[in-house]
């Protein structure tokens, strides 16, 4: 797999990667999350080159992660919006949330609390099944093709080469 190529893999995985998978793109995600929405909000917050940032906010926006919209006309400036795509990579960004909590605070505790505003109360991210509701642990959980998995043609041994045949020196 080619880096530049992983949106044309067929593996969701590698295809999320190659539109999420770079550190600046997920701080950017985490800044809309957050409700940043210009650009000189997210290079404030992340401390990124503009150059690095437009890259990455264009590609978010060529990808439908990101709307561009025009807040001031003279000079032309834009906020750049959460799509339904976008919103979309919340559990995701949730996911890695979580995993920071867990396994990188130091003594001082979570940066960060979520609070769920319809039950009032901080919560921890947890993935469950779709079907039955339980948590889903890797253990438990098994894959098998689906309908977009790439079909492999059967691969065959190559032949072997014939021994040349000696000639006797006579």
């Amino acid at each position: 797999m080619r880096w530049d190529e992983l949106e044309e893999e067929p593996c969701s995985m590698a295809r999320t990667i190659g539109v999420i998978g770079d550190r600046w793109t997920l701080l950017i995600l985490r800044e809309c999350f957050l409700r940043t929405r210009r650009f000189e909000g997210f290079q404030s917050a992340l401390g990124i080159t503009r150059h690095l940032l437009a890259e990455r906010l264009k590609k978010l926006v060529r990808q439908g992660v990101l709307r561009r919209i025009p807040y001031q006309e003279s000079p032309k400036r834009h906020e750049y919006i959460l799509t339904q795509k976008g919103l979309d990579l919340y559990p995701i960004m949730m996911a890695l949330v979580h995993w920071g909590d867990t396994h990188m605070v130091d003594e001082r505790g979570r940066p960060l609390l979520h609070q769920h505003r319809k039950c009032g109360k901080n919560f921890d991210p947890v993935m469950v099944c779709s079907e039955c509701g339980e948590p889903l642990l890797a253990k438990e959980v098994h894959t098998h093709p689906g309908p977009g998995a790439r079909s492999t043609p059967a691969i065959e041994a190559p032949e072997k080469p014939k021994a040349k045949a000696r000639r006797s020196a006579a």
